[in-house]
Order: structure tokens, then C-alpha cells, then sequence
């Protein structure tokens, strides 16, 4: 039988322990500090990654805005918003926008409470509008087809993109080139509303289109130069060079081409 306890035998020396050196960060999230240092390093993770969200979405709505701000209308506001782009004259009221305090910021109402609010809604049902009656015009002179319409619908997107453009560059010009650009879309956007009703002239008594048209390109002019100095500039008052003048009434008068463009309707890109 053999003995598996055995015992050190004599003459055989035996195999000395080595000694474990120290960690000197083994207890750094083990010891009783631990807790101290994981919440330090979260409380500073928090802060970084907690600002960089802020950042991110402060700029999102700083050059995007929510898209659903601009749908909340209702029937009154509407045909307040159609009188003061259609009669820019008429409206005796202020064009400043009214804001109000929001998660210690201030933010501006919405459409439906405030009438020099922008919004996407009757743009968009302008624009709609104006492709309809382009298509009934067309029809009445026996040159519909869908790829005339489809033509309209370009030339309508590129002029709406023109006038954007327009807004944007004249905006960074003027040292104010922070606002949504859902902001400019829809004020760029309400230049259709009066091309409806040059077109609806057009179709009902042709010679009424060349009274309509002039009336359009003035009172869009209007309309953006008094939004632009009042809405889209939080101090007007500092806007009061002959410099700023000039590039709001360059604005003013660039509506008439681009509007006669626009409310040319026919096959040809550019007549």
C-alpha cells in the first residue's frame, strides 16, 4: 500500500514561497475608497457626456427647430396670417413674436398663439394649390401632360429653394444668420399664397394676371422686409445703416423676377 500523506522527505529541500508585491492600484475600486472614486469619475462621465447632449440638441433647435411647431394652426389663424401676407398695409398690429419662458429659456409660442409665428402649413397648401391651378391653366390651352406638371413642380421647388436662399445669404449678411431654417422655409414658402390667386386671376380673366402679379411681388417684398427687421432680428434698432436698408430692399425687389418666373405658367424651364 502506499501513503499518499506523505511528508517532507529529508534531503530534498523545499520550494520557497515567493513574496507578492504590491498593487498599488488593487484597492483603487476595492478598498474603502472605492466609492468615492466611482462616483467621481461618474459625476465627471455625467458632465462631459451630459453637456455634449446639450450642445447637440441646443444646436439642433438652434438651425432646425421641432417640425411639429409649425403645424399647430387653427381656422383664426389662418386668415389672419393670409390678410397680413396678402395686405401687408392693413396690419397695424406689432410683427414682433411673443415668447415666453420654457425650462428656464425663453421660447416663442406656437402658431396658434401668436400670428407672426412662422409656420409650414399654408406654405405647403399654397404650394399644392399653386401646382393645381398651374395644372388647370395648362389644361385650359390644351397642354397639360403629367410631364408638364411634373416640370411645374421642379421649377416651383427650385424657386422655393431660390428664395431661401435669398433669405439665408441676406440674413448672414446682416450678422444674423442664426435662425431655424424651418424659420426661412416658411417665410420663403408664403410667396405661393399670392401666386395662387395671380394664377386664379389668369384662368378666370387672363388680363387680370398682369395686375395680380405686380400686386403679388409688392406685397411679398413688403411682407419679408417687415418680418425680416421685426422677427427674425432680436434688436431692430441696431439695423439702421444704409448698408441694412440696401440688402432688405434688394430683397424686396428680387420678389418681382422670381415671382413672374413662378407664375409664368408653361412647358418651357425658363419662359
Amino acid at each position: 500500500m502506499y501513503n499518499n500523506n506523505m511528508g517532507p522527505q529529508p534531503g530534498i529541500p523545499m520550494p520557497q514561497s515567493v513574496p507578492q508585491q504590491p498593487n498599488p492600484f488593487g484597492n483603487a475600486f476595492s478598498g474603502p475608497g472605492s466609492g468615492l472614486i466611482r462616483s467621481g469619475l461618474g459625476a465627471y462621465g455625467e458632465k462631459i457626456f451630459g453637456s455634449s447632449s446639450e450642445y447637440v440638441q441646443s444646436n439642433i433647435t438652434r438651425y432646425f427647430s421641432d417640425p411639429q411647431y409649425y403645424f399647430q394652426v387653427n381656422d383664426q389663424y389662418v386668415r389672419n396670417k393670409l390678410k397680413i401676407v396678402l395686405l401687408p398695409f392693413l396690419h397695424r398690429g406689432h410683427w414682433a413674436r411673443i415668447s415666453e419662458p420654457v425650462g428656464g429659456r425663453l421660447s416663442y409660442k406656437p402658431p396658434i398663439y401668436d400670428i407672426n409665428a412662422p409656420d409650414l402649413y399654408i406654405p405647403l397648401m399654397a404650394f399644392g394649390t399653386y401646382l393645381v391651378l398651374a395644372g388647370l391653366s395648362l389644361g385650359l390651352y390644351g397642354k397639360f401632360s403629367p410631364e408638364a406638371l411634373n416640370w411645374l413642380f421642379v421649377k416651383g421647388m427650385v424657386g422655393w429653394f431660390m428664395q431661401v436662399m435669398l433669405l439665408k445669404i441676406t440674413l448672414l449678411s446682416l450678422g444674423s444668420g442664426e435662425a431655424p431654417l424651418l424659420d426661412i422655409v416658411a417665410y420663403a414658402g408664403y410667396a405661393f399664397t399670392g401666386l395662387c390667386l395671380a394664377v386664379l386671376g389668369k384662368i378666370m380673366w387672363g388680363y387680370s394676371y398682369y395686375v395680380l402679379i405686380p400686386w403679388t411681388c409688392l406685397c411679398t417684398g413688403v411682407f419679408l422686409v417687415k418680418t425680416m427687421k421685426r422677427v427674425l432680428f432680436a434688436e431692430a434698432r441696431s439695423y439702421d445703416s444704409s448698408r441694412h436698408h440696401y440688402l432688405l430692399i434688394f430683397v424686396a425687389l428680387a420678389q418681382f423676377p422670381l415671382l413672374i418666373w413662378l407664375g409664368n405658367i408653361s412647358v418651357n424651364w425658363l419662359f
